[in-house]
């Protein structure tokens, strides 16, 4: 126990109290192993390590805690939409569970506020905010079992954006939904992808999408994935109605 206080001495050991009220105050209801807790927002950049010389980060509880939301929420997909078949609810708890969706709940609690690093937050991919959530459900689980991880969920995630009629037509990726479209259509498509670099330093990429060898649409943003799906997304609103009337 000296060793665990030592890890957070720099700015928990004094106000784990304080600490305590706040995940009490996010989750709920009292935690009974801070531990876990303070494990889940801690960056593998500060290298730290258990008694036994297992890392001390919040990697595992993000395993844990993936896991744990899946099956919760296919539970709850599969008692509230009883005539899904296995493909709908596949894509409805996808649409949920989904990494953009999962920043967003991280996000809205503010969860990267907790997290112990030698990383300065501004450094942190936009990943962060969803891997954090994930490790606290994690860490829910391992310190009150799986009813107080379900209630967590049910109240952080189920009540507040689990609307079924909405998320059959929430759109998960642009990308993927044009490159459906294309192969129904047998149209051919192409993104031509290039490094567009700005006068701030920052690295860009820069695409353009072609449909049947004409430059449907154009984007660029931090990474390729990021370009690729803009680019699809104002394609999708170029062939908008073409492609919600198939």
């Amino acid at each position: 126990m000296k060793r665990l206080k030592k890890i957070f001495q720099k700015s928990r050991s004094t106000e784990d109290g304080i600490f305590f009220n706040e995940i009490e105050n996010i989750i709920g209801f009292k935690p009974r192993a801070l531990i876990y807790y303070q494990k889940a927002f801690t960056h593998r950049s500060t290298n730290q390590m258990d008694l036994i010389g297992n890392p001390m980060n919040y990697e595992r509880l993000e395993f844990l805690g993936d896991a744990m939301l899946s099956a919760v929420i296919a539970a709850h997909l599969y008692n509230k939409a009883p005539a899904g078949d296995e493909g709908y609810l596949t894509k409805m708890r996808s649409k949920i569970v989904s990494r953009e969706h999962l920043n967003e709940l991280g996000r809205d609690l503010n969860l990267i506020r907790f997290v112990e690093s030698k990383v300065p937050t501004q450094h942190f991919g936009e990943n962060i905010h969803g891997n954090i959530f994930e490790a606290l459900v994690g860490a829910i689980f391992l310190d009150k079992g799986y009813n107080f991880c379900e209630k967590f969920i049910q109240k952080s995630v189920i009540i507040p954006y689990v609307d079924i009629a909405k998320l059959e037509g929430k759109v998960i990726s642009y990308k993927s939904l044009l490159i459906e479209w294309c192969q129904k259509e047998k149209k051919s498509f192409y993104f031509d992808v290039f490094d567009d670099n700005g006068i701030d330093g920052q690295k860009y990429f820069g695409v353009k999408l072609s449909i049947d060898d004409k430059v449907i649409a154009k984007a660029r943003a931090t990474s390729k994935k990021k370009a690729e799906e803009k680019a699809s997304q104002r394609a999708y609103f170029a062939f908008q109605e073409r492609i919600d009337n198939k």
